[in-house]
């Protein structure tokens, strides 16, 4: 950009001196024939000139201008120094200008930036490979920027397919040596926390890792002995809660018969009271007492059996 401004400034110049000095452009000469004007090739000289010098600057003259883009954070290397090829760094936004012979300017995204990388063989424990395809979301810490620039002297889509490939990659690789391939499988969230964790452990210097995803399959011989383990798993836990049902079952039968027998136990020794109490009523008095109080008061007229005869005086 600033080549460009050079440039236009130097076009500019010249016009100016073309036109300040556009009294010359004719040469007069006089002649038998009279007064005659041609253009005169001196006048062009100094502006051409002045063109040709801004072009020649324009092209060996050191410095540039960068904007930094929101988002990002830029960075402003002296590589003038003898700390690992880096004397110093400054933090910077917006327009940066710098020489570009000695200094160099950086872009570094702040937000949050997602990464798949190829598939990858990994050991799992027991010696058993598996094929696992890493996918991340990743983001750099704003502070410690200029500290890895310093260590790594890489741009960050380098450091991305270098570096930090190979910290993930190493990462997932030791965890997955200490789990076994079933238990990766039947707790695949679990086995993706902890890579997670490895990861931070090792990249917290200067990135913060998340949604780390394996995506991990298992090598083809262990498909099947693996279903069929998850089936077996899968019928002894309902085995088990067959079990648990019919023993609830019969407990709940056992209640049932429990609850019928005692209600015929009260009745019968309700029944038996009844009948006690009704005995106890059953005197030969109370027996002549409600024969009379059902009797109307009417005699027979005629009685053929017995040892007497009842006559109506009536």
């Amino acid at each position: 950009m600033i080549g460009t401004l050079i440039v236009l400034a130097g076009l500019v110049i010249a016009g100016f001196t073309a036109f300040k000095t556009s009294g010359n452009m004719y040469e007069v000469t006089e002649s038998m024939y009279g007064t005659r004007k041609r253009l005169n090739g001196a006048w062009l000289v100094k502006p051409i000139g002045i063109f040709i010098l801004s072009l020649i600057i324009a092209a060996v003259q050191p410095f540039a201008i960068e904007k930094i883009d929101a988002g990002n954070k830029g960075l402003k290397i002296n590589l003038v120094g003898n700390q690992r090829g880096v004397a110093s760094y400054q933090y910077k936004t917006g327009w940066v200008m710098y020489n570009a012979w000695t200094e160099q300017v950086l872009e570094f995204p702040i937000y949050q930036q997602h990464i798949e990388y190829d598939d990858q063989s990994v050991i799992l424990k027991g010696g058993f490979s598996a094929t696992i395809k890493p996918t991340f979301n990743y983001s750099l810490r704003e502070d410690a920027i200029g500290d890895m620039f310093v260590n790594l002297r890489r741009p960050i889509a380098d450091v991305e397919h270098g570096w930090l490939k190979n910290a993930i990659i190493g990462a997932v690789n030791d965890v997955s040596n200490t789990w076994e391939v079933d238990s990766i499988f039947n707790h695949r969230q679990a086995f993706e926390a902890a890579i997670v964790a490895e990861c931070n452990l090792r990249l917290s210097k200067w990135f913060n890792v998340s949604q780390l995803r394996t995506n991990i399959t298992p090598p083809e011989a262990l498909q099947e002995s693996i279903i069929s383990k998850t089936k077996a798993i899968q019928q002894a836990e309902a085995s088990r809660q067959q079990a648990i049902a019919a023993k609830a079952d019969g407990e709940r039968k056992v209640a049932v018969a429990r609850a019928d027998s005692a209600e015929t136990v009260i009745n019968a020794a309700a029944k038996a009271k009844a009948m006690e109490l009704t005995q106890q009523k059953l005197t030969p008095l109370y027996v002549e007492f409600k024969k009379v109080e059902k009797w109307n008061g009417v005699l027979p007229t005629t009685v053929t059996s017995g040892s007497g005869t009842f006559l109506n005086i009536k």
